[in-house]
């Protein structure tokens, strides 16, 4: 069955393209929107796993993409390939371990501001507002400002 094109343009106007794929030309920020996604070392599923990530919300670094696959890169350098649909253009940032304390998440963007709570190294949460090397970091409902040198997630890309 064919389809006119003008019944084309209709149904996709009422069915927008995803997030993620609509997203702006790499390099950009994403997230792994499945509790189990696989890296590939190249754009096909005929290419072998590298990892396989069991961390929904892991933010994800995009640097290249191939029809349906994006290149990605991991919070620890690695770089592999992994299909579209895994992804999801969501913001989030990850605590990292530079001292292998707890980070302080702050009630305003301000290193003297209040700690309303601490987040272990490792945590995922969304991240919203981030200007001035601070972010709104969201944990479950958990909200805070941390700074932008504690996670990875926000760095200026390009």
């Amino acid at each position: 069955m064919r389809i006119p094109a003008f019944m084309l343009v209709a149904i996709l106007g009422v069915f927008p393209l995803s997030p993620a794929a609509a997203q702006q030309q790499p390099p950009y920020w994403a997230s792994i929107d499945e509790p189990e996604a696989r890296m590939r070392t190249g754009p096909s599923t005929e290419y072998p796993t590298m990892w396989i990530y069991k961390r929904e919300k892991l933010p994800i670094k995009i640097l290249a993409r191939y029809k349906a696959w994006r290149k990605v890169e991991d919070h620890e350098g690695t770089q592999g390939w992994m299909h579209a649909r895994l992804l999801s253009a969501s913001r989030t940032g990850l605590v990292l371990a530079t001292n292998g304390k707890p980070v302080a998440m702050r009630a305003l963007p301000d290193p003297d501001a209040k700690i309303v709570w601490r987040a272990e190294p490792g945590v995922v949460g969304n991240l919203t507002l981030c200007e001035k090397g601070w972010c709104l970091f969201d944990v479950t409902g958990r909200r805070g400002y941390i700074s932008m040198s504690d996670i990875w997630g926000d760095e200026p890309l390009k």
